[in-house]
């Protein structure tokens, strides 16, 4: 499975602000990774729709987590991200043009992959990425950069 870089970005905002524990503008992150801002800009707003992050604007303003990184499973945080889910071209019931559909054992297969890829995600949370000895190396990284 390959995930989009959106899913990605939208990772590495999540980590950011749990590892930050305090309000972020959108151009710390982007320096914090080295990508662009307008990127992250549609990243951090679907990520806020989503009930994901608290976003304010203004002075005293900026971006935080909206909930607990314990209680944010990673899994589903993927699978919400994912805008693109077919693996191949038989999962589209709009596009599918494969002669063997219905016939082929590749499909469940794959379905079930998939299934357990997110499976395996969902055992972890946002803090679990954050946490132990990598914590400190990770803040240093993207934390402390000025």
């Amino acid at each position: 499975m390959r995930l989009s870089l959106f899913s990605d970005y939208a990772l590495r905002v999540m980590m950011f602000a749990a590892l930050k524990e305090a309000p972020f503008s959108l151009t710390e992150a982007a320096e914090a990774y080295d990508v662009s801002r307008h990127h992250l800009v549609k990243v951090v707003n679907h990520l806020a729709k989503l009930g994901y992050l608290d976003t304010r604007r203004g002075r005293g303003g900026g971006i935080t987590l909206a909930q607990p990184a314990g209680e944010i499973r990673l899994g589903r945080l993927v699978r919400r991200t994912e805008t693109q889910t077919a693996l191949v071209e038989c999962f589209d019931k709009v596009h599918n043009t494969c002669p063997i559909d219905g016939a082929c054992r590749l499909k469940g297969l794959l379905a079930g992959a998939a299934e357990s890829f997110y499976a395996s995600l969902d055992r972890h949370t946002l803090a679990d990425l954050v946490a132990g000895a990598p914590r400190a190396r990770l803040r240093r990284t993207l934390l402390e950069q000025s």
